[in-house]
């Protein structure tokens, strides 16, 4: 499978140079600027176009809460709404709000990674969130 082989060359890429990378905290940084890499080589090398990314499936997600069964079940729906306007999303706008708000990504480390000015992450994820915003409270109305 070509995702194994992607996640194994981007880790002995990591070992190589473990001793280049100066500041250890930085390595989450360096594994998804080098996995985002290696990604986007092989859909050049294979000519495909659109990559279709799962960010989590929900119903395999179990979490301790105190919310309530309706709670939670609102929190799905919220979720799944959420995924779906992702999946319709602009690729620029979609990439930066899941490198944030699934990734946990700063926007200077989000700046680095994709090589774009800092306030254009900011500018690119506030229409993301505006976008989710305006779709999805259409829909709970």
């Amino acid at each position: 499978m070509r995702a194994d082989d992607i996640v194994q060359d981007v880790f002995i890429k990591l070992f190589e140079n473990l001793n280049n990378i100066h500041n250890k905290q930085s390595i989450q940084f360096w594994l998804f600027k080098t996995t985002r890499n290696e990604i986007f080589g092989f859909l050049r090398n294979t000519k495909i176009k659109k990559l279709i990314s799962q960010v989590v499936d929900l119903e395999d997600v179990e979490l301790e809460t105190k919310l309530s069964l309706e709670d939670e079940i609102e929190n799905k729906e919220t979720n799944k709404l959420i995924l779906i306007e992702l999946e319709n999303m602009n690729e620029d706008f979609k990439e930066v709000f899941v490198l944030k708000e699934y990734s946990g990504l700063s926007y200077k480390e989000i700046a680095a990674l994709l090589s774009i000015d800092e306030e254009l992450v900011k500018s690119r994820l506030y229409k993301a969130r505006q976008k989710l915003i305006n779709k999805i409270s259409k829909v709970l109305q």
